[in-house]
C-alpha cells in the first residue's frame, strides 16, 4: 500500500482536538493514497463541522480534495464576529 505524508497545523481553537499539538505546531500525518481533507480530519479526530477553512500549499480546498503528499494543511474554526 502506498502511504502519502502530509504536514497539518491547527489553529484557533483546533488544537483542542490534537493535545499533543499547539497551536500552528506541525504535525506530520500519514495517510493511504487517494487520501482526502475528510479522510485527514477522520484520521485526526476533528469533526468536519469544526472546520470551516482549509488550506492545501496556501489554496482553499474543499473536503474532498485528493492530497498527493509532501503538502502543508492548515485548518481553522469558523471565526466569530460581533
Amino acid at each position: 500500500m502506498i502511504v502519502l505524508r502530509v504536514e497539518v497545523r491547527v489553529f484557533s481553537g483546533l488544537e483542542k482536538f490534537l493535545p499533543q499539538k499547539r497551536f500552528g505546531e506541525p504535525l506530520p500525518v500519514e495517510l493511504p493514497e487517494e487520501g482526502t481533507i475528510k479522510d485527514l480530519l477522520h484520521k485526526l479526530g476533528i469533526p468536519e463541522n469544526q472546520v470551516f477553512t482549509i488550506l492545501v500549499d496556501g489554496r482553499h480546498q474543499p473536503l474532498d480534495y485528493t492530497l498527493r503528499g509532501g503538502e502543508r494543511v492548515s485548518l481553522f474554526p469558523p471565526v466569530g464576529s460581533g
